[in-house]
């Protein structure tokens, strides 16, 4: 099965925090977040982590769907274009272990199928037997065919759509069982530029709006990264979800208790649709192991320098900064395996 470690991606090494698109092109341009500077062409990443991700999602999915699941104007031609697409591509990146013929979508890992109606969205005829994860999905029943491949995925999911007359583009459907903190129904129905206002520093990407949706509708797919340091490895954050060390008032700064959050995400047009598939993979990795040489302490500290008092906040980072700077500071200045102190390049 998916036996494989999480790829490590350190989107801080250039040392600025940036909001901005940072679009990098599917399978065509390298991701220099990995060092091996790999083109990428995979939507989907289905690694060792897939069971914790299913687990995540059905736990989510059982305690109130509504709150991280809807639509909002989805047409038919979209919701058809994307489903298709999702089907498809978990099928063929997977390594046989999901099938789509069509019609009719499987999962060995989880032991169940179902058919799919991907116009209007339904799922039908759904079957379980015996397979290594199946008691992850024992007591839930998809109530769609977005929920039912979502719960399929790692990958949270949202449609994107613009209608083709007035050029208007709005959050038409979202799937996303792993928020960071933010609500998906807050999104939902609402345009660019509504969805990241809420973002601190996203001014200069919203001013680029219409250009940014077209790109993605018509252009993609692309590629692109998100980052933050949080207290907890829990990937649900929904702000009604059940609470953690992650932003509580109490909690502080502990390295042996903190964790790089990177969110990998996708965007895939479909233009006949006038509208596009966004994923969002969070990968949670312990703060040692991502930050394990001065080389790469000294950026990530420059990168959270950069940080407006603003952005902190949003990133949930006020009450931890000092000491997670401190303690920045003390791995970039640690000696290198020659013996030699390495310089510190902090500001």
């Amino acid at each position: 099965m998916f036996s494989h470690p999480p790829t490590v991606y350190r989107p801080f090494m250039e040392g600025v925090y940036r909001v901005s698109a940072g679009l990098f092109r599917l399978g065509a341009q390298s991701v220099p977040w990995r060092e091996d500077g790999q083109v990428e062409g995979h939507t989907f990443a289905l690694d060792r982590d897939y069971a914790r991700f299913v687990a995540s999602k059905v736990a989510a999915h059982r305690r109130a769907l509504h709150e991280y699941a809807g639509e909002a104007g989805l047409t038919p031609e979209l919701r058809e274009a994307t489903l298709a697409f999702v089907a498809r591509t978990l099928a063929a990146e997977s390594g046989g272990v999901m099938t789509w013929d069509g019609r009719r979508f499987t999962n060995r890992a989880l032991g169940w199928g179902a058919d799919l109606g991907l116009r209007w969205g339904s799922v039908e005829g759904l079957t379980r037997f015996g397979a290594p994860l199946a008691s992850l999905v024992a007591g839930v029943t998809p109530l769609t065919a977005l929920d039912f491949l979502g719960l399929n995925a790692p990958e949270d999911l949202a449609v994107i759509a613009r209608d083709p007359q007035e050029g208007r583009d709005w959050l038409a459907a979202a799937h996303v069982l792993s928020p960071q903190h933010w609500d998906p129904r807050d999104k939902l129905g609402r345009d660019f530029v509504a969805v990241h206002t809420p973002v601190a520093g996203s001014g200069p990407m919203n001013a680029t709006a219409p250009r940014l949706v077209e790109a993605v509708i018509t252009r993609g797919p692309f590629v692109r990264f998100a980052w933050g340091v949080a207290m907890s490895d829990r990937l649900d954050h929904h702000p009604v979800a059940l609470p953690d060390e992650d932003r509580a008032g109490e909690t502080r700064f502990d390295p042996n208790r903190a964790f790089l959050r990177v969110e990998r995400q996708t965007l895939t047009g479909f233009p006949p649709a006038h509208g596009a598939l966004f994923t969002i993979r969070p990968y949670v990795y312990p703060l040692r192991g991502a930050v394990a040489t001065p080389e790469q302490a000294r950026p990530l500290a420059a990168a959270l320098r950069s940080m407006t008092p603003e952005q902190v906040a949003y990133k949930g980072l006020t009450p931890l900064l000092p000491d997670l700077l401190g303690w920045l500071d003390e791995q970039g200045t640690l000696k290198e395996p020659g013996g030699q102190a390495a310089l510190h390049s902090g500001t």
